[in-house]
C-alpha cells in the first residue's frame, strides 16, 4: 500500500486555473460544467503532430526477410478474398496518424466513434476490424450568437481553424462556414468517459461555453455500458450587459467512416419524439453485405430552448440544399423551419453523393444568465458480421430490440438519463480522484486509459446468439450452418457427448503413474473434413453465459486484428476483472472451453514456413480467431503458439486470480478440467525432468521477436507461479492429488531456477550462451506479480525480489533517458540497452505498468510511480510524444511507435489492483500451502473430498463448436 504522505510534496501539475481563468471557472461552477482537478488537458490551438513510426534496422530487415516474404504473400492472399490479414505491416493507412486523439464516444462493443481533443469527430469502428481514422469534416458542432437586436453577431464551427483536412477533401460547400475559432483561449480536459471542452470568450467575447461529453461507461452496469450513445451538454454564461439569442447546431454526415457516405442508397427522415427529445435519424446502407446501421441526432426541447432541424443538406453543387446554403439559414435565421418536421424519409441518395442532417437548438441567454442546452448522438446496428462467420445481436438489442430505428429510443434515453449516468461515474472516480496519496498525473491516466474498452475494437454480443434471420446464410463461407445458443435446446448432442461440468480431469500424455492418469473426454479423431461436416452440425458451438452478460471481444489492437489475445489479456485483464468482473469471467470460460479442443485443419507458419494443425487440444489459444470469433481461433500465425511457453501458466493464473478475488465456486469447478489439462499440457516440454519447462530456441513467447534458449527468467518464472497457483485451486476444489503433484513440482523446480538463473542481483535473461543471456528482462518477475495479485505466497525470498526490482528500476527505467520514457524491455549489465532484436530495444508501455504493479506490490512505491510516470511522461505530457488516446505497445527511446491503440496499456490497472486489492484477496490466508499441502491422493477420505465428483452436471452444455473435433 502506499504510504501516506509519500506525495505530500507534489504540485498539481495540471491545475484548471492554468489553462481556463478563474473567473470563467467559478461561472461555470454550476450543473458539472466547470472542467474537474484533476484531468489531462490541451488548448485546442496546440499543433496535432505526426507520430513517428518505428523502422526495423538493416540487421533485423535481414533476418526476417523470409517471414516478411512469407507475410506479405499471405498478405495478397487474404486481400484476394476481400479479407484484411491480422497483420498487414505493408498497408500503410490514408490518415497518418497524429497526436489529435480525444474521449471516445459510446459505451462498449457496439462499434465506436472517437472525438479529437479538438472537436473533430474520427476513428471510426463500426465494421468489427474495419477502422477509418480520417475525420468526417462536415460533423462538427457549431455555434450563432446575436446581441443588440442583430446589430452585433458572432458565428464559427466549434472547431479551431479551417482544418486543413478541407484543402483534401476540395471544396464541398464547407468552406463557407466560419471557422472564426482560433483555439488560443479554448481547453480541452479529458477524465474518462467524459470531457469538457471549455470556450472561455471564444467566438463571443461575452459569452463562457462549456461543452461537456458524457457516455455511459458505469461500471458493473452491464446493461448502460453496452449502449451506443453520448450526449454533449452545453452550458453558456453571459457576462455582457445585452440580452444575447444563441443558436447550437449539430452537423451529422450520413457516413460511418472513409468515403462511405458517397456509396449511395443512403436517407436521411426527421422524427419528434417523447419528452421534448426531436432530430433527425440517418439511415446508412453499408457495402459489402455489411449488416446497416442507423444514426440518430437529437436536442431537447425544453421551455426556453427550440429544436429545429433540416433533414438533409449536401455537399456537392447540385445539392437541392447545398452545406452553403444550411450555413447561410443558420446565420440569417438561427433556427430551420419547423415544417422540415413534416418533411418524411428523403429519397435515397445517389453514388458520389454526400447526405447530410442538421440539428439546431436555440435559446435566449439573459445578461449575467445562464442556459444549458443538451445534444445526443446514437447509432444503431443492431448485428454484427464476421467476414467468414455468422451474424450476432448485439449485446444493446437484449433491452433496446432488434431494429435499427432503436436508435431513436437510445437517443432519448440518453438525453433523459445522461445526469444518473454522471452520478454514476462519479461515485466510481471519487475515491480515486480525492485520494491525496497518489501523484496527479497517475490518477487521470488510469482513467484515460480506459478508452481502449471503447475504441479498442470491441465487440459485446447478447449470449453469442445468431441473428433470427441469418442462421442460414450469413454463414455462407462455411458449408454448414452453425448453430447458436438460441437453438441449442432443440439440438440433440451425439452419443458421446460430454460437458465441462462432466469431466472430472484430463488425461495427462506424460502421467507418472496408472493412479494419476484420470478420465478423459471423449474427442473424434476425424478432420472436419466436408464428407464429416454435416456430423458435425450437432457439436453446437454453446456459450454457457453462466454470467448472463453475453460474450466479449476486444481486439489486441487496431493494427493486430486478433479478438482477445490472451498472452496480451494477461496483462489487460486486471481493468475487466476490476471494472466488470463478469465479462472477464465470461472471457475465461470461452478460454477454458477452447483448451479441451482441437481444430485439425492445417496452417503455414510464417516464421519457418512449416504446416500444423490450428488449435492442438490442451494448448491455449493465443487468441479467439479474427474473421470467425470462438469457431476459427488462432489468427495469429507467425509461429506455432501451441509451442509457447507463456499461454499455458498466463491462463492457469489469470484463472486462479479471478477464482481468489471473486470467490465463485461454480466458475472454480467449471474451467477446473481445462487448468488441469494446460498444466498437464506443459509437461511435454520439461525435457531433462528437473520440474521446469525449457524454450526451444525461438521466440515462443509473448516477445515473439526475442528469441529464447533453455530456462528463461520470464517463462520460467510464470511456470512456477502457475504451479503454485494450480496446486492452491486444486486444493480449494477437492483435487487433493493433483494439489500434492504441483506442490512437489514446485519444489523440485524453484531450487533449480534460482541455481540457474540468479546471479546476485538479479534473474539472467535465460540459461543459455547467447549474447544477450545475462540481459537485464524488465518482465523478468511477471510470475511473481501474478503470485502477489493473488495473494499467495511470494516465489522467491523477499530479498531477491527487491533486489531484482531495483536493478530493473536503476538500469531498465533510469539508465534510459534518465527514467522519463518506461522500462526498456532489455538491459546489458554494462547499462547499454539490448538490441539483439526488435523488441528488446523497445519499451513496452504495458509492461511498464506490470513492472510498476510488481514494485508496488513489493512495498517500493516510489520505485513503482517513477517507472510508470515514464510513459505518462512520454505518452500522455505535453512535451511527450502525443501518444494520448492512442497508447501504442511500445516505442524505442528515440520514441518511435509501435502498434497505437494497444490492449496492453491497460495495465495500468494493476497498478490500482495492487494498491486497493479486493477485499478477497486481502481477507485470504497467510499461510504457505505450498509447504502444508499433504493429503494423501489415494486416500478414501481424499476421494470423498474430491469437489469435481460430486456436482451434477447441467444438461445442454458442451465444449464443442462447428469446426473443432469433439464429438457431443
Amino acid at each position: 500500500m502506499v504510504s501516506r504522505h509519500l506525495f505530500y510534496s507534489r504540485k498539481h501539475s495540471w491545475p484548471p486555473d492554468e489553462y481556463v481563468s478563474r473567473a470563467t471557472l467559478q461561472l461555470l461552477d454550476f450543473d458539472g460544467a466547470a472542467p474537474p482537478q484533476q484531468a489531462w488537458r490541451r488548448r485546442l490551438n496546440s499543433h496535432a503532430n505526426r507520430l513517428k513510426e518505428f523502422n526495423v534496422t538493416f540487421r533485423e530487415a535481414i533476418k526476417m526477410m523470409r517471414l516478411g516474404v512469407r507475410l506479405w504473400s499471405y498478405v495478397r492472399e487474404e486481400a484476394s478474398h476481400g479479407r484484411k490479414a491480422p497483420i498487414d505491416p505493408f498497408t500503410r493507412e490514408s490518415c497518418k496518424p497524429s497526436a489529435s486523439q480525444g474521449v471516445p464516444l459510446g459505451g462498449m462493443g457496439s462499434g465506436s466513434i472517437s472525438r479529437g481533443f479538438r472537436g473533430e469527430f474520427r476513428h471510426w469502428q463500426i465494421i468489427p476490424s474495419l477502422c477509418e481514422g480520417s475525420p468526417i469534416m462536415a460533423n462538427q458542432f457549431s455555434i450563432f450568437i446575436s446581441r443588440d437586436g442583430g446589430n452585433k453577431k458572432f458565428s464559427s464551427v466549434l472547431a479551431p481553424g479551417q482544418h486543413e483536412e478541407l484543402e483534401k477533401l476540395g471544396d464541398h460547400g464547407m468552406s463557407s462556414w466560419d471557422w472564426n475559432l482560433s483555439g488560443q483561449h479554448s481547453t480541452y480536459h479529458a477524465l474518462f468517459p467524459r470531457a469538457w471542452t471549455i470556450y472561455d470568450g471564444e467566438p463571443d467575447p461575452e459569452l463562457k461555453i462549456s461543452c461537456r461529453q458524457i457516455s455511459p461507461f458505469i461500471p458493473h452496469n452491464y446493461r448502460e455500458s453496452s449502449l451506443p450513445t453520448s450526449v454533449f451538454v452545453y452550458t453558456l454564461v453571459n457576462t455582457g450587459k445585452e440580452r444575447a439569442k444563441v443558436s447550437l447546431l449539430f452537423t451529422w454526415a450520413n457516413s460511418i467512416g472513409g468515403t462511405s457516405h458517397q456509396s449511395g442508397e443512403h436517407s436521411n427522415e426527421p422524427f419528434i419524439g417523447e419528452d421534448g427529445v426531436s432530430g433527425v435519424l440517418l439511415h446508412h446502407k453499408t457495402a459489402n453485405d455489411n449488416p446497416p446501421v442507423t444514426f440518430a441526432i437529437a436536442a431537447c426541447e425544453t421551455q426556453n430552448v427550440n429544436v429545429t432541424v433540416l433533414p438533409c443538406f449536401g455537399l456537392l453543387e447540385d445539392a437541392h440544399v447545398t452545406a452553403e446554403d444550411m450555413w447561410g439559414t443558420m446565420a440569417h435565421d438561427g433556427n430551420f423551419d419547423r415544417e422540415n418536421f413534416n418533411a418524411g424519409p428523403s429519397k435515397p441518395s445517389s453514388s458520389g453523393d454526400t447526405l447530410c442532417a442538421a440539428v439546431s437548438a436555440s435559446t435566449w441567454v439573459e445578461p449575467y444568465g445562464r442556459c444549458s442546452v443538451a445534444f445526443a448522438l446514437a447509432w444503431s446496428s443492431p448485428k454484427v458480421k464476421f467476414q467468414k462467420g455468422c451474424t450476432y445481436y448485439r449485446r444493446y438489442t437484449q433491452f433496446y430490440g432488434t431494429s435499427e430505428r432503436s436508435a431513436l429510443e437510445l437517443v432519448h434515453d440518453a438525453l433523459m438519463n445522461y445526469k444518473w449516468w454522471e452520478e454514476e461515474i462519479e461515485k466510481w472516480q471519487s475515491p480515486i480522484l480525492k485520494d491525496e496519496k497518489l501523484p496527479e498525473w497517475y490518477k487521470f491516466t488510469l482513467f484515460n486509459e480506459l478508452y481502449f474498452l471503447v475504441a479498442g475494437g470491441t465487440v459485446w454480443t447478447d449470449s453469442g446468439s445468431l441473428a433470427a434471420d441469418e442462421k442460414s446464410s450469413s454463414c455462407s463461407d462455411h458449408k454448414h450452418e452453425k448453430i447458436a445458443d438460441g437453438d441449442a435446446k432443440t439440438t440433440t448432442p451425439g452419443k458421446n457427448s460430454t460437458s465441462i461440468s462432466q469431466v472430472d480431469h484430463i488425461t495427462a500424455s506424460t502421467a507418472s503413474s496408472d493412479d494419476e492418469k484420470l478420465a478423459s473426454i471423449s474427442f473424434s479423431d476425424n478432420e472436419l473434413t466436408p464428407a464429416n461436416q454435416e456430423r458435425s452440425n450437432n457439436c453446437v458451438s454453446l456459450h454457457d453465459d453462466r454470467e448472463h452478460v453475453g460474450r466479449f471481444l476486444y481486439l489486441e489492437g487496431i493494427e493486430y486484428i486478433m479478438w482477445c489475445t490472451y498472452d496480451v489479456h494477461f496483462y489487460a485483464s486486471f481493468a475487466l476483472l476490476d471494472l466488470f468482473p463478469k465479462i472477464e469471467l465470461s472471457i475465461q470460460r470461452d478460454f477454458a472451453k477452447a483448451v479441451l479442443c482441437e481444430d485439425k485443419r492445417k496452417v503455414k507458419f510464417l516464421a519457418d514456413g512449416s504446416w500444423a494443425i490450428r488449435k492442438v487440444r490442451g494448448a491455449v489459444p493465443h487468441d479467439l480467431g479474427t474473421h470467425d470469433p470462438w469457431h476459427e481461433m488462432n489468427a495469429y500465425n507467425i509461429h506455432d503458439t501451441s509451442r509457447w511457453k507463456d499461454l499455458n501458466p498466463k491462463f492457469v493464473l489469470q484463472v486462479y486470480r479471478d477464482f481468489a478475488a471473486i470467490g465463485d465456486m461454480s466458475f472454480g469447478t467449471d474451467v477446473w478440467p481445462a487448468v488441469r489439462a494446460a498444466m498437464e499440457y506443459m509437461d511435454q516440454f520439461d525435457r531433462d525432468g528437473d520440474g521446469l519447462i525449457e524454450n526451444d530456441g525461438f521466440p515462443d513467447q509473448t516477445y515473439d521477436a526475442w528469441t529464447v534458449h533453455g530456462i528463461s527468467a520470464y517463462c520460467g518464472c510464470l511456470w512456477l507461479a502457475a504451479l503454485q497457483a494450480a496446486s492452491m485451486m486444486a486444493h480449494r476444489l477437492g483435487d487433493h492429488a493433483f494439489a500434492e503433484r504441483c506442490r512437489r513440482r514446485f519444489l523440485k523446480a524453484k531450487p533449480v531456477f534460482e541455481s540457474k538463473l540468479w546471479n546476485g542481483s538479479y534473474f539472467n535473461y535465460d540459461s543459455g550462451t547467447s549474447s544477450n543471456s545475462k540481459s537485464i528482462q524488465a518482465d523478468q518477475l511477471a510470475g511473481q506479480w501474478y503470485t502477489a495479485s493473488s495473494s499467495l505466497p511470494p516465489l522467491f525470498e523477499e530479498s531477491r525480489i527487491r533486489s531484482a526490482l531495483q536493478k530493473i528500476f536503476e538500469f531498465n527505467v533510469m539508465k534510459v533517458n534518465g527514467g522519463r520514457m518506461g522500462a526498456v524491455n532489455g538491459m546489458y549489465p554494462n547499462g547499454r540497452v539490448d538490441e539483439s532484436c526488435m523488441q528488446s530495444r523497445e519499451i513496452w508501455t504495458g509492461v511498464t505498468y506490470g513492472v510498476a504493479a510488481t514494485m508496488v506490490l513489493s512495498g517500493m512505491e516510489h520505485q513503482a510511480f517513477a517507472t510508470a510516470e515514464g510513459v505518462f511522461i512520454s505518452g500522455w505530457s505535453e512535451e511527450g510524444f502525443g501518444y494520448w488516446f492512442q497508447t501504442p505497445e511500445a516505442w524505442t527511446v528515440d520514441g518511435h511507435f509501435r502498434s497505437l491503440i494497444y490492449m496492453r496499456p491497460l495495465a495500468i490497472w494493476a497498478m490500482q489492483w495492487a494498491l486497493s486489492p479486493p477485499k478477497a484477496i486481502l481477507d485470504a490466508p497467510k499461510i504457505n500451502m505450498m509447504e502444508r499441502i499433504s493429503a494423501s491422493p489415494f486416500t478414501p477420505k481424499a476421494q470423498n473430498e474430491s469437489g469435481l465428483r460430486n456436482f451434477a452436471p447441467p444438461s445442454n452444455r458442451c465444449f464443442g463448436t462447428s469446426v473443432f473435433n469433439c464429438e457431443c
